[in-house]
């Protein structure tokens, strides 16, 4: 498994799998008609079962001819073959620095000797894929090979980008969907390679289940051309317009197959995507923040046992907003306004500069604050007020190509009527950031399909419920099961994880409690 030995009576090691019984603690609270809170400890015992068993995996990218889709395929190429490369400042050597998996670790125990924290890497707690090995393809509406796609990204430095055209050059994404209702009306000079298009050049919108079998053609097709044991599929594309969502249209998983059949106007690509990766059983992860996953993308995979994870790629301000905002929050620090602004010249922002496709972003960067509110009735109540107000604003300014400029102000109240604002100017590479967050999404995704759990007494595993919360640390708007409120919090969503592996290898839940520091005996 590796080269760690856990040596726990609560696991066994049987045919390839790990199996471990976890008692889960938790407090139910109820609230009585005096608005007195009961809390109640409770205890469940499962059996968790992990296959130790790497497939050989590959990763279909919705986008794949993007900033993020080429930046991801030269990172891989660059790690896989060693290609270090030099820029103003010297040698660089390949790495995946931003990738959780891959570069950084989860605290084991403490040491027996000094009684110090000691610290592992995060992959070698359980088997992952390794990056180096996944095989990647995908779909773009822009016909450039990735050699060219790559170059007109213009995000790796030209030594790396030199050594890496061998690689790519002949490497043309698949023909994919354009329905131009969805996207900005400015990408359609990009939309040279569609499979949707008649032999005269128009768009066809008119068969969208025939769009649907062809994805699915498509994966079928990669799957076996590269004798694969599974596949992942990840939205990577332009951020569409939100999708309406419709009683007798998207609805229902029913509904939502009859509207694909009758080529309804708000059945959008992403969910064309989604639909062909749920009915062949395949993780589908959206990283941009449409409204993809409708009420009938998730009733749909629910139906057949389907994973799906989103919304939109949590890579730099919004990921330090759901630290920043937490911390002031637990502080006891009422945060009453918060304005964010930000501009980039990457086609994305390009895309982003349409209305519709700005709200998409707009809704999805807003909600990030919510449950922190919603955590504290001391600071947000109707009396002192109960809401953020909270602006956002992105412009396309070309000139800064992929590095996306980001500037916060955080307006709080203090005590006996104090305020606090703090203001952050933030510069980050935008697809370097969200390029190792594809990593893990990907890696992770596939390792909790190799996850099942039982009730301690019960005959059958079970797999986790189709919408994979667990992947929420890497998501700005995360989706949650319905009937349920998304976290946002980072450290929470972290926290989650890091307790997942730990569990699954008979390793106490973490916690800070430290009693050989702070207790005499």
């Amino acid at each position: 498994m590796s080269s760690i030995d856990f040596r726990s009576n609560k696991t066994v090691t049987k045919d390839d799998h790990l199996y471990t019984k976890f008692t889960y603690e938790n407090s139910v609270v109820e609230k009585d008609a005096e608005g007195k809170l009961h809390v109640t400890p409770t205890a469940e015992e499962y059996e968790f079962k992990l296959d130790l068993t790497v497939p050989k995996v590959g990763l279909l990218l919705v986008g794949i001819g993007g900033n993020n889709g080429t930046t991801l395929c030269g990172s891989i190429l660059a790690n896989k073959h060693n290609i270090s490369f030099e820029n103003k400042e010297g040698v660089v050597k390949p790495n995946y620095y931003g990738s959780v998996t891959q570069s950084s670790t989860i605290k084991l125990g403490i040491d027996k000797e000094t009684g110090n924290d000691v610290y592992a890497p995060f992959n070698s707690i359980v088997p992952f894929v390794n990056p180096n090995d996944l095989i990647v393809d995908g779909w773009d509406i822009s016909g450039l090979t990735l050699d060219q796609a790559m170059k007109r990204a213009q995000v790796l430095d030209v030594d790396l980008q030199k050594q890496l055209y061998p690689y790519l050059q002949e490497k043309k994404p698949m023909e994919s969907i354009y329905y131009p209702d969805f996207i900005a009306l400015n990408q359609k000079e990009r939309a040279d390679n569609v499979f949707n298009k008649t032999a005269s050049g128009e768009i066809n919108t008119g068969d969208k289940w025939a769009d649907v079998e062809k994805v699915r053609k498509d994966i079928r097709d990669f799957k076996e051309k590269n004798q694969l044991d599974k596949i992942i599929i990840l939205w990577t594309a332009n951020t569409e317009r939100y999708a309406d969502v419709l009683t007798n249209v998207n609805d229902t998983a029913d509904n939502l197959i009859a509207s694909i059949k009758s080529s309804h106007e708000e059945i959008a690509p992403s969910t064309i995507f989604a639909v062909a990766a749920i009915l062949e059983k395949i993780p589908y992860i959206n990283g941009s923040p449409q409204n993809t996953f409708v009420p009938g993308v998730i009733e749909l995979a629910e139906k057949y046992g389907s994973f799906i994870g989103g919304d939109d790629f949590k890579s730099g301000q919004t990921k330090l907003k759901s630290v920043l905002a937490q911390f002031l929050v637990d502080a006891g620090i009422k945060p009453l306004s918060i304005a964010s602004y930000n501009h980039l010249g990457n086609n994305d922002g390009y895309n982003l500069s349409a209305p519709k496709q700005f709200r998409s972003k707009e809704i999805s960067k807003q909600s990030v604050v919510d449950d922190m509110i919603e955590s504290n009735e001391i600071l947000y109540n109707k009396e002192s007020g109960d809401h953020v107000d909270h602006c956002i604003v992105i412009k396309y300014l070309p000139a800064v190509g992929d590095s996306k400029v980001a500037m916060d102000e955080y307006y709080s109240e203090l005590m006996l009527g104090g305020h606090n604002k703090i203001s952050i100017h933030n510069v980050c590479e935008d697809s370097l950031l969200a390029t190792p967050l594809i990593l893990d999404l990907v890696i992770v995704a596939e390792f909790l399909e190799r996850v099942q759990y039982r009730k301690v007494g019960e005959e059958k595993y079970h797999d986790f419920y189709s919408v994979l919360t667990l992947l929420s640390y890497w998501l700005k708007a995360p989706l949650s099961r319905p009937g349920f409120k998304p976290i946002n919090g980072l450290n929470k969503q972290r926290q989650a994880l890091e307790n997942l592996l730990r569990l699954l290898v008979g390793l106490p839940i973490n916690n800070e409690l430290r009693f050989e520091e702070r207790l005499l005996v």
